[in-house]
């Protein structure tokens, strides 16, 4: 098994998104806002997340989704993240998701040095966080 050389993209999706979230919770560099524990992630969700680490499992999801493109920025999110909200007898129709929650991800990401603001628009991701994520993919022994 050869661990250099390997990238987020050479590596599963769902096995990069749990061994990052681990990564992010075994820092403890990113700080819970005191609403994770009530907050819903849409507005067309009926309930909060089962799943008490949902955070670093959504900061992990957002920084392989900037790492593989670029210039997504908090609106961008919003509609990654959406869905269809359910009206009853009526219709559905798409919604998007929180701002709130990508907005303080994000925060939470420039903080940690892992993305930085893009000039032309959106976050791109840093060098050093490139490296921590490549890290983080060398480390999963699956690939796809």
């Amino acid at each position: 098994m050869e661990v250099a050389g390997k990238t987020v993209k050479d590596v599963s999706p769902h096995e990069f998104v749990k061994a990052y979230a681990a990564h992010l919770k075994r820092s403890g560099k990113i700080e819970l806002p005191h609403w994770t524990d009530i907050v819903k992630t849409a507005t067309f969700k009926e309930l909060a997340p089962y799943d008490p680490d949902w955070y670093y499992i959504r900061a992990a999801s957002m920084a392989r989704k900037i790492y593989l493109r670029g210039g997504l920025g908090v609106g961008a999110f919003k509609r990654i993240y959406g869905g269809s909200k359910r009206n009853g007898s009526r219709p559905p129709h798409f919604c998007e998701s929180s701002g709130s929650i990508a907005r303080h991800i994000l925060q939470q990401l420039k903080n940690m040095n892992i993305v930085d603001i893009d000039p032309k628009g959106g976050r791109v991701i840093t060098s050093s966080g490139r490296r921590d994520l490549d890290q983080v993919a060398g480390r999963i022994g699956v690939a796809v």
